[in-house]
């Protein structure tokens, strides 16, 4: 099978759509299939390459002006690639395969990958639109999407390509005991919320003779908030105990060396990081909200804690640092039914969505030549 997978870029910034859509198209191509990926470009390039898939630079973006350009290189990238299927995992890519081709032979598939954007419901745009959630599909739903036309697929980053195929990355040293979040330095990540729970866990401990030691705050990521929250920090007077380490292309030696990892989103669709701490055994907290409840099997392999509850998660952040025994228990319902979460199922599952979605549209195709066949032959033009 011939697939085209289209993103804004191919950058290694952390960006989850653009890692889901790196190791889907790698996967992919092991599988056998031709895989084309057409981005702006990034630091994915030579991973690609390796796994022999073309990367064809395709400038999408959101400005008008830009249309007719973008439009016409959709249009050479398909006269050049005849794909069966065209992938759009951005809303851009979507839009332009919509409309580049009128004439178009393949199938056209949209993934949600963030129901938080506006422009989300315009992968009614495709033949076959999928979320990477329960939670997305609902969101989808209420908006008008019937079900008929969507699948879901979880998203998955167990065995991920753009991991296994890294080199090993250096051990970190982190103080003990300690919280690790991975995440992108926004406010809608929780992490003005995880600051708060945490300075509650620290003040709490100073007067508890069960902590050994003070705990530490590990912040792996970087993002636009970042300066507020460091200032958060100082305010909460933890900025002693509170570490913001900036991006890290690869975060398993943070997972690796976690006490508990945190994530306390406003809204989150399918973080892979979840399905990243869970292959490395971290005892997990986190809120339950979009996604992130079916990642962690409905709380059987972590600990589920409402949106903005600040006393809730610090007081499961403070009692996973000071019981072993639960902390070796989350780790090991963690480490069970990793199947769920993998990029191989989530390939295997694409895959079986393309080959529908392209039976349905040949049928389709099929009925319309017979129905355009009855009208030539009737005088007046009726069936």
């Amino acid at each position: 099978m011939r697939i085209v997978h289209l993103a804004n870029h191919a950058q290694t910034i952390g960006n989850g759509t653009v890692n889901m859509m790196v190791d889907l198209a790698c996967m992919q191509a092991r599988m056998g299939q031709d895989i084309v990926v057409a981005s702006s470009g990034g630091g994915f390039e030579p991973l690609l390459r390796r796994h022999g898939i073309t990367h064809i630079p395709l400038q999408q973006s959101r400005q008008p002006w830009r249309v007719p350009s973008m439009i016409a290189g959709f249009n050479r990238l398909i006269d050049r690639f005849d794909p069966d299927i065209v992938h759009a995992h951005m809303m851009t890519g979507a839009l332009i395969s919509r409309f580049g081709s009128m004439r178009r032979r393949f199938a056209l598939v949209t993934t949600v990958h963030h129901e938080l954007q506006k422009s989300a419901s315009l992968v009614r745009a495709g033949d076959r639109m999928v979320a990477v959630s329960r939670a997305v599909a609902l969101d989808l739903q209420a908006r008008g999407i019937g079900p008929e036309r969507m699948s879901i697929v979880l998203n998955g980053a167990v065995g991920a390509p753009r991991l296994v195929c890294r080199p090993a990355a250096k051990p970190v040293r982190l103080r003990h005991p300690n919280i690790v979040c991975v995440a992108g330095m926004y406010r809608r990540k929780g992490i003005a919320e995880l600051l708060h729970a945490f300075a509650l866990v620290r003040e709490q401990s100073a007067n508890d003779r069960e902590f050994m030691a003070e705990p530490h705050l590990y912040l792996v990521g970087d993002g636009p908030d970042r300066g507020s929250l460091e200032a958060l920090a100082d305010e909460l007077g933890i900025e002693q105990v509170t570490h913001f380490t900036g991006f890290v292309a690869d975060a398993r030696p943070y997972f690796a060396s976690a006490d508990v990892f945190a994530l306390l989103s406003h809204q989150d669709p399918g973080p892979l990081v979840i399905a990243e701490a869970r292959e490395a055994g971290c005892a997990i907290v986190a809120t339950r909200v979009g996604g992130i409840p079916e990642m962690l099997d409905d709380g059987a392999a972590g600990v589920l804690v409402p949106a903005g509850d600040i006393e809730q998660a610090a007081a499961k952040l403070r009692w996973l640092l000071l019981d072993r025994q639960a902390r070796d228990q989350l780790s090991a319902r963690a480490r069970q039914n990793l199947q769920l979460l993998s990029v191989e199922r989530a390939s295997s599952e694409y895959m079986a969505i393309y080959q529908h979605t392209l039976a349905e549209r040949e049928s389709m195709q099929r009925r319309q030549m017979t129905i355009d066949t009855r009208r030539a032959r009737t005088p007046d033009g009726a069936i």
